[in-house]
C-alpha cells in the first residue's frame, strides 16, 4: 500500500513539473521556427588567424561533444488590430548563438539589463547571445522580421529553455 502511495505521489509530481514547464512559460507569439540543420561535433579545439595574424584571430574550444544548430525564425509584424507583438518569449540557451538578421528589424531585450532597454538590429546586422542570461527577441515593426541563429550547445542539451516569468525589470 505504501509503494502505491509513493508511486501516485511521484506521478503527481512529474505531472505538475511538466504542466509548470509548459503552462507557466512565457509563450512564443507569432513566431515560426524552422530547424534548418543539426550536426554533432566532437570536442572542438580551433585557432584561426588571418594574414597577418595581428589583424584577426578566433579561438574556439569545447570539452566534450557539441550539437550545432542552424535555426530560421520568422517574426510576424505587429498586429495593430489585436495589439500583438511577435516575440520569442523569455528564454535562454545553454551555449552561445550567433544571430544574423536576414530581414526586417528585431529588438533583443536581456534580463540582466536593469532598464530593460532593447538593442535593435536590422537586416544585415547580427549579434551574439552568450547563453549566460535570459532574453526575448521581439519584432516591433510593420514588416516581417527574419533571423538565422547558429547555436553551439553541449551535446544533448535542449536548444531553447523557456523561463516562466519575465524578469522584474521588463514589463512584457
Amino acid at each position: 500500500m505504501k509503494s502505491r502511495w509513493l508511486m501516485a505521489l511521484l506521478v503527481v509530481a512529474v505531472g505538475a513539473a511538466v504542466w509548470g514547464g509548459t503552462v507557466l512559460a512565457t509563450p512564443q507569439t507569432n513566431v515560426t521556427t524552422t530547424q534548418l540543420a543539426k550536426s554533432n561535433f566532437g570536442a572542438i579545439d580551433l585557432e584561426a588567424h588571418a594574414m597577418p595574424a595581428s589583424i584577426w584571430n578566433a579561438v574556439l574550444r569545447t570539452h566534450g561533444d557539441s550539437d550545432v544548430y542552424v535555426v530560421d525564425n520568422k517574426l510576424a509584424p505587429v498586429d495593430k488590430v489585436k495589439n500583438v507583438v511577435a516575440s520569442t518569449g523569455w528564454h535562454r540557451h545553454p551555449g552561445p548563438s550567433l544571430i544574423l538578421v536576414v530581414s526586417g528589424t528585431v529588438t533583443n531585450y536581456t534580463g540582466d539589463d536593469p532598464t530593460c532597454t532593447g538593442h535593435t538590429y536590422s537586416a544585415g546586422q547580427g549579434f551574439i547571445d552568450t547563453g549566460k542570461d535570459v532574453h526575448i527577441l521581439r519584432n516591433e515593426g510593420d514588416v516581417q522580421a527574419e533571423t538565422i541563429a547558429v547555436q553551439l550547445l553541449p551535446q544533448g542539451a535542449p536548444r531553447k529553455i523557456d523561463v516562466p516569468d519575465a524578469p522584474g525589470n521588463c514589463p512584457f
